[in-house]
This record gives structure tokens, sequence and C-alpha cells, in this order.
């Protein structure tokens, strides 16, 4: 269960009585997600969701974050709008962390998606990049190379198992194999950088929105798509899932075709995007304080998903 900070029903009423929501009337605990705590939070106005922000969400980028997505939700695309309280604020504190208020959305993610519904997925990833393409905001990768080389190292102080030991091995490798993915000058803007099954919502077979675009921050489109296409065309122990990296591919390119440098530097993208999750996954794995009701997801899934990228042709 994704709460790192308990939050009681008193403490909720206090928060929320700026937004003018009415009276509270329930508050839940989301189980999913491994970065911040969210409630379901019930009111006499209706349902929304209540995010304490934790760990690798840097306060100072929470204008970025929320700012992206009330321009998407502003250009009619599926994203859940933060709401502001009485002082025009998007942010406020909440048991010693930032937090906000943003719309719920109907629907649910897929755990087994149709051909169809992982071309919708691509083809919303596509809108989410035009829809964007005119936002100011400015934020680095925060997840970039730099903080791929400190988990790495961080992770090798702390791994004692072999498995972690070994990750640790074909991490290092893989990095000094890659090195700066970004090199080269792709089309870039603002991208969701965290674009897995679980942050897209369907109902009743059609999209219904995209959520937690808290990694969200400036990158090259075909990395977003790379990310999208490592998680969605995958199982859970890395396995490739014979056609849905392609059904989620021509959905994409569908609304936004890929230009033959992005076709060319697709698969060490997606390597990148391999390594960037095993190292996250195998730092949080290494250092999980029981104390947070999370389960830390393996890293082994996405190391193994390298090798399908090594060999993918450009095209």
């Amino acid at each position: 269960m994704a709460v790192f900070t308990p939050v009681t029903v008193a403490q909720a009423r206090d928060f929320v009585r700026g937004y003018g929501l009415g009276e509270v009337t329930g508050l839940h605990a989301i189980a999913e997600g491994v970065e911040n705590t969210n409630y379901r939070l019930e009111t006499s106005e209706g349902r929304f969701v209540l995010t304490l922000f934790e760990g690798r969400t840097d306060a100072a980028s929470l204008p970025f974050c929320l700012g992206l997505t009330d321009h998407l939700a502003a250009a009619g695309f599926p994203a859940a709008r933060p709401l502001r309280n009485a002082a025009g604020e998007w942010i406020g504190d909440l048991n010693g962390r930032p937090a906000a208020v943003v719309e719920w959305l109907t629907g649910a993610w897929l755990r087994a998606p149709s051909v169809d519904e992982l071309a919708q997925a691509g083809a919303a990833l596509a809108e989410f990049h035009l829809a964007a393409a005119d936002f100011a905001g400015r934020r680095p990768n925060p997840v970039g190379p730099v903080q791929w080389r400190a988990l790495l190292d961080r992770s090798a102080s702390g791994a004692v198992t072999p498995e972690d030991r070994g990750l640790v091995a074909g991490c290092r490798a893989a990095l000094d194999r890659i090195g700066d993915p970004f090199a080269d000058d792709l089309p870039s803007g603002a991208v969701h950088a965290d674009y897995f099954p679980d942050n897209v919502l369907f109902d009743q077979g059609r999209l219904s929105g995209v959520i937690d675009v808290y990694f969200g921050c400036d990158g090259p489109f075909a990395y977003d798509l790379a990310i999208a296409l490592t998680a969605w065309g995958f199982d859970g122990e890395g396995r490739e899932i014979p056609g849905a990296a392609a059904a989620f591919r021509r959905g994409y390119e569908a609304v936004r075709p890929l230009t033959p440098a992005e076709r060319e530097a697709l698969p060490r993208l997606g390597e990148a995007a391999c390594l960037r999750f095993t190292l996250t996954r195998l730092h949080d794995r290494i250092f999980h304080d029981p104390a947070n009701l999370v389960t830390p997801k393996a890293p082994a899934a996405f190391f193994r998903r390298m090798d399908f990228w090594r060999l993918a042709e450009p095209a």
C-alpha cells in the first residue's frame, strides 16, 4: 500500500477546508503507486485525490508538474486537473509534506489490455506530447544519467545478496556502454516520463484518464515512447508480450509519426529506460524502510528487458 505519511480524517478536513469542497465524508488509502502517499478523498461535493509528495518528488518541481497537468486538462486532454485553494495555490502543507488535491478520474488501469486498448494508450501518449508542446514550464529530467550513476554507487554500497550484487555489476556495465543517451538533437518537450499501465485509466473499453505526471520533465519524445514501450510491451517477469509494443507504437505513430532520427535512436533509448527503472527499483529495494506500507517492485524484471532493446533493429 502506498502510504508513507498517514493522514486522519480530521487532518484531511482541516487541510481541504480552504478548497470549498464541502464536508469530508470519507478518506481511503490508495494502494497503487510507490512514490507518493495517495488517498481517495470523498466530500459532499464529490470525489477527489489527496496526494502528499514524498521521496523523489522535489517540492520545487511541483509547480511544473501541476502546471503541466493543468495545461493538458485545459487543452482537452484527459488529465486530472489540480484544484486551487482559497489563496489561489495548488500546493499546501499537510503533516510536514507538500500536498495537493486533484480531480478524480473515472476508470481503472488494465492488467491485460487488448490490442485496441494498447493502440489507444499509444495514441494518448502522442496526444500528450502534442498538447504539451506550448507549455512554458521547464524542468530537467530528475532521473537522468547523473542520477543513474549516483543510484548505482549507493546501491553498490548497500548490496549484500548475490542477486543485488549481480544487478549492480550488470547496471555498471550497461551504464558504461550507454553513456549519455540524450546527446542527439531529437524532437523534445514536456514528457510524462512514467507512462506505465497503472498511470493510464480505462472506462468501458475507452481511455478515460492519464495520471501521475510527477516525473514529468523536459526530454526527447522518443525517450518517453521508449519508457512506455518498455512498460507496456512486457509482462511482470520481463518477458516480451507478443504484439503489445507494436500495437502501442502503431497507436502513437498514427497521431505523431517518428522522425528517421527518432527511429534510429529508439533501441538505445529503450535500453536507457530499462537501466533507469532497474536502478531506481534496485535502490528502493536495498534501502527499503519496512515502516513504509509499500512493497518495492522487483528490479530484475526491467534489467531483463535490456536484451530486447540491445538486439532490436533501429527501424
